[in-house]
């Protein structure tokens, strides 16, 4: 099993991506005006590319039992942990107004895309990497229903127009692709030009993460620390929640490869990108971004700590 300086050792440097972009916003090069651009370049081009060539001609994914389970445990696990939230949050003295909805939204979702995905990859190979982009459709799928209806209020319509995105679609395809046995027959030019691609979704992502995150250290540094939000958003996001879903990947009946997916995604901080939704639907900015700098803050020591129970305890 890893030690603990070796899974810390493995989470550096995706956090040092983060930071190089955090460090792009402050010498203004990656300017905020290039945000919308990058996050479109990401969403539409890059991350159907990484899909595609986990996906495509995966052995993990002909078996039902990834295909029937992955995006319900996403869907229910990210639902569920904003439900906990919205009800902690409410007996914490947040209320509507006030950081309620947003607490809720922030602390329910964990980053199950651009941190998982490096983590998973050099953890479990490329296999459990295709299983983890069919859970992450449950999860975008609870964030822009279950996620979106408790910030907002909006409609159920608006928010599954949300879910047929660009990612869903990928993933779509891939599946098809690889349950008729065509991904073996894949051009290698055109596995080629994926891969280029497919190489750029994670850092691109990071990069624009950091610098999101960074625009708010800019402001009010002091203003991101608030003992209520923070410590609550911490106990729960990396502490009852990622207990909860450990016990999920320890008991569930899921093949091996959910069960990693799973361990991996429990002990993960709170989203970045969901930094945006909440501006974008008039949510509390400021306690978004607190809770976002204290679950990465204390997961940086926290979630190497995690992955050994995990690891240990799930196997």
């Amino acid at each position: 099993m890893p030690t603990y300086l070796q899974l810390l050792v493995l989470i550096l440097p995706v956090f040092g991506v983060m930071a190089v972009g955090g460090l792009l916003r402050r010498i203004n090069v990656l300017t905020q005006a290039a945000d919308e651009s990058l996050l479109r370049i990401v969403v539409n081009a890059l991350y159907p590319c990484i899909i595609f060539e986990n996906v495509h001609n995966n052995p993990a994914l002909r078996d039902p039992s990834n295909l029937g389970w992955a995006p319900l445990v996403g869907f229910g696990t990210m639902a569920l942990g904003i439900a906990v939230c919205y009800f902690a949050a409410k007996a914490l003295g947040f209320t509507v107004g006030n950081g309620l909805r947003t607490f809720a939204f922030m602390a329910g979702i964990y980053n199950y895309a651009y941190i998982t995905v490096p983590v998973v990859e050099k953890l479990f190979g490329r296999e459990t990497l295709g299983v983890l982009f069919v859970h992450n459709v449950g999860c975008e799928v609870a964030i822009w229903v279950v996620g979106v209806l408790v910030l907002s209020g909006q409609s159920l319509r608006t928010g599954w127009r949300k879910v047929l995105s660009a990612p869903v679609w990928a993933l779509v395809i891939s599946v098809a692709v690889n349950l008729t046995g065509l991904g073996a027959h894949v051009p290698a030019v055109l596995v080629g030009v994926v891969h280029a691609l497919a190489a750029c979704a994670i850092p691109f992502g990071l990069m624009l993460s950091g610098a999101v995150l960074a625009e708010h250290l800019g402001r009010k540094p002091r203003e991101l620390v608030d003992l209520r939000t923070s410590i609550s958003a911490v106990v729960l996001r990396l502490g009852v929640l990622t207990g909860l879903m450990l016990a999920l990947a320890r008991f569930g009946p899921f093949t091996a490869d959910l069960k990693h997916v799973i361990l991996v995604q429990a002990v993960m901080p709170a989203g970045f990108l969901p930094l945006v939704i909440v501006k974008h639907y008039g949510g509390h900015n400021l306690v978004a971004a607190r809770i976002v700098v204290a679950t990465v803050v204390v997961g940086i020591l926290l979630i190497p700590l995690w992955l050994r129970v995990g690891l240990a305890w799930v196997g």
